[in-house]
């Protein structure tokens, strides 16, 4: 199937994902200057946004449950309502404590019910199984094209207008997710696809047959190491480099990288899952963070080799995405699938609770980022060989109404 032949909801997933995501991955930039307003430390930041993951992730399941149950467009909207409303408020607060509940709970929850969860679990209702993984990939790659635009935006207004300013543009701009939720209709996998839908399995049912699942497991400790991951960088990466002596705008270029270099490398890793073993390209890509993760520890840092950092863990920054959404779609079907890649995009942000919250953490006591990037590049090794062992095969259920 080509991509251009993808139904209308991918598309308005895509855009909603453009702007969800592309707001988030700039929030690392918000670091110094709002630590430097309320006169904190960069731990008081880190753990916002620490609280903003993992709470960006506890609402995951229950949303997955909620999309399942009554569609995606419902939630979508209710999101980029609370999305606007934590970073307008964020931008007016003068009590630092009050950005627990605006950038942390609010937009943790926005992001829940505007991200990848609810978006791949209707992008798996309309695409064939065949070509889930393409689907995945270039909706994955949606939040990094947003990455690429947004970020760069970011830094001119935080330049010229301040960041309580920027927040608030970045509020008015979440209302253009209303307006793309509007064009996404509550549907089921077309009849043209071929892929079958088992209705008559129970959300109880569907949970029970994956928590015994031992392969589902491992997916969750492989999505937690990713977590870990892009959260620390995209946090971290801004400091980290001002820290070396580096102007200011390298750290914006370096992530608009990662996001550039992120659309063609989540599209890639897809159709690799689609032709290939997922698991197997997952350890490939795990093995190649590692490796890219260690040279930019190792090697002088540069506005050089910043940029060429961003451009290469941009390449597998989110491919994760799509392989591991697809494992979860490939193992237990679609019916359910919003309900237990949330669950497992809840141990992500777990990782990215850590991530996040760890590296600030570290660097506070130690005055220095360099064990958090060794243990970076050490779970990655681990992620690689997690996904080995996994049983990918359909649980008999789906198995057996494929081959009907």
């Amino acid at each position: 199937m080509s991509i251009f032949r993808f139904p209308l909801l991918v598309w308005m997933g895509i855009a909603i994902l453009i702007v969800s995501l592309g707001i988030r991955q700039s929030f690392g930039i918000f670091m110094l200057p709002i630590s430097d307003t309320f006169n904190t430390g960069r731990e008081f930041f880190s753990f916002t946004i620490a609280l903003q993951n993992l709470l960006f992730g506890v609402f995951q399941p229950f949303v997955g449950m909620a999309s399942d149950r009554w569609g995606p467009r419902r939630i979508i909207i209710l999101g980029a309502v609370a999305y606007s409303a934590g970073l307008y408020l964020t931008s007016i607060t003068t009590d630092p404590s009050w950005l627990y509940l605006t950038l942390g709970t609010l937009v943790g929850f926005g992001l829940s019910a505007t991200s990848y969860v609810i978006i791949l679990g209707a992008v798996a209702r309309v695409v064939p199984a065949e070509h889930t993984a393409k689907a995945f990939g270039l909706t994955t790659a949606a939040g990094s094209f947003g990455m690429f635009a947004v970020i760069p935006g970011a830094q001119a207004l935080l330049s010229n207008v301040g960041w309580q300013s920027a927040l608030q543009i970045f509020a008015l701009l979440c209302c253009l997710m209303i307006a793309f939720a509007s064009f996404i209709k509550n549907t089921n996998i077309s009849s043209k696809t071929n892929t079958p839908i088992d209705d008559s399995q129970s959300l109880t049912q569907a949970l029970k047959e994956a928590f015994n699942h031992r392969g589902y497991w491992l997916i969750h400790a492989g999505f937690f190491i990713c977590g870990f991951h892009v959260m620390f960088i995209a946090i971290h990466l801004p400091s980290y480099l001002a820290d070396k002596g580096l102007p200011v705008a390298t750290a914006a270029m370096a992530l608009a990288y990662v996001g550039i270099f992120n659309i063609f490398g989540s599209y890639f890793w897809g159709v690799m899952g689609d032709k290939f073993d997922k698991r197997y390209v997952m350890t490939s890509l795990y093995l190649i963070r590692s490796v890219v993760i260690a040279g930019f520890v190792v090697l002088p840092v540069t506005v050089d080799t910043a940029t060429i950092f961003g451009a290469a863990i941009g390449f597998c920054w989110l491919g994760t995405v799509p392989l591991t959404s697809g494992l979860v779609r490939q193992i237990f079907g679609a019916r359910y699938m919003s309900t237990l890649y949330g669950l497992v995009f809840f141990t992500h942000q777990v990782g990215s609770f850590l991530g996040a919250w760890v590296g600030g953490l570290v660097y506070d006591y130690y005055g220095s980022y360099e064990p958090i990037w060794w243990s970076t590049v050490v779970l990655a090794l681990c992620a690689a060989l997690i996904h080995l062992p996994i049983n990918d095969r359909p649980v008999p259920r789906l198995a057996l109404a494929t081959a009907a």
